[in-house]
C-alpha cells in the first residue's frame, strides 16, 4: 500500500499529515529516506519517523455479506430491526463499504480498514456495482433511452452497461452497472424510466461478485479480491 496509508492505518497521521512529513524526509522505510507515494508492506517493511520505529497496523479484515432484503445496514436501529452487524462475525471497528437500502439484497463488503471503506465508497472512485431489477412495465422500449443517460434529481446517470430480458406476465429482468454509487440510485434509475422495482439483488462491487454465497452468508474475502481492491485504492491515491 501507499506509504500515507500505512502511516494512517497506523494511528500516525491523516494521509495529508504523513504525505507532508514524508515530503520532509522524516519518514524512513528499512532505514532509507522513504519517498511521496512510495509503496510498502508495513507487515515486513520496517517504517520509522524522526528515528522511532512505527508499530505495524493490524492486518485489516474483509467480508463480504450477501444482505439479504428487510436488513438494515446500520450499526443499531432504533426500530429494532436485524442490521447487517447481526448477520456477521462480531469484529471490532466493522464498518460497510456504503449502504444498501432496507429491502435490497446482495453484495454488501466490510471491513476494518475505515479509510478504505470510505474511498472505495465515495462517488468520484468510480468503482463498479452490477445489480439485477426484477421490475414492472416495457423495460424493452426505455432501453436505448436509458443507455443514453437518464436524468435524476442530482445528475445524469449513464449505465456502463444496460439490459433487458423478458420474464413474461409483464415483468422483466433488468441488468444495469453503475459508478456513481448515489442514493437509491438503481431504484430511481428504474422510477425515472417508469419502471416498478419489485425486487433489487447488488451481484458485483468492484471485484467482488455474489457468486454462490447464501442470502444471511457472509466468507472472507480472497487474496485475489483484496489485491484487485488495494489496486483501486492505489490507483486512485496517484491522480
Amino acid at each position: 500500500m501507499r506509504i500515507q496509508r500505512a502511516l494512517a492505518r497506523a494511528g500516525i497521521a491523516s494521509r495529508r499529515r504523513a504525505d507532508e512529513m514524508v515530503a520532509a524526509g522524516r519518514v524512513r522505510v528499512n532505514g532509507e529516506v522513504a519517498l511521496v507515494g512510495q509503496l510498502v508492506d508495513p507487515q515486513h517493511d520496517r517504517l520509522s519517523i524522526d528515528g522511532e520505529p512505527v508499530e505495524p497496523p493490524a492486518a485489516a479484515r474483509w467480508l463480504v455479506l450477501h444482505k439479504p432484503a428487510g436488513v438494515v445496514t446500520t450499526r443499531r436501529d432504533p426500530q429494532g430491526r436485524r442490521t447487517v452487524f447481526d448477520l456477521v462475525e462480531q469484529i471490532p471497528g466493522l464498518t460497510y463499504v456504503g449502504r444498501l437500502d432496507y429491502l435490497t439484497e446482495g453484495v454488501l463488503l466490510l471491513t476494518t480498514d475505515g479509510a478504505a471503506a470510505h474511498g472505495l465508497a465515495h462517488p468520484s472512485r468510480q468503482v463498479e456495482r452490477s445489480y439485477v431489477a426484477t421490475v414492472r412495465g416495457d423495460a424493452g422500449r426505455v432501453l436505448r433511452q436509458a443507455r443514453h443517460g437518464v436524468s435524476l434529481e442530482d445528475g445524469l446517470v449513464v449505465p456502463v452497461d444496460l439490459d433487458a430480458t423478458p420474464r413474461g406476465h409483464g415483468r422483466w429482468e433488468l441488468s444495469v452497472t453503475l459508478t456513481e454509487g448515489r442514493n437509491r440510485e438503481v431504484r430511481r434509475f428504474c422510477q425515472a424510466l417508469g419502471l416498478d422495482v419489485e425486487r433489487l439483488v447488488r451481484t458485483r462491487f468492484g471485484p467482488v461478485t455474489l457468486g454462490a454465497l447464501a442470502a444471511g452468508a457472509s466468507r472472507a474475502l480472497t487474496r485475489g479480491e483484496r489485491s484487485a481492491l488495494d489496486a483501486i485504492l492505489n490507483a486512485e491515491q496517484t491522480r
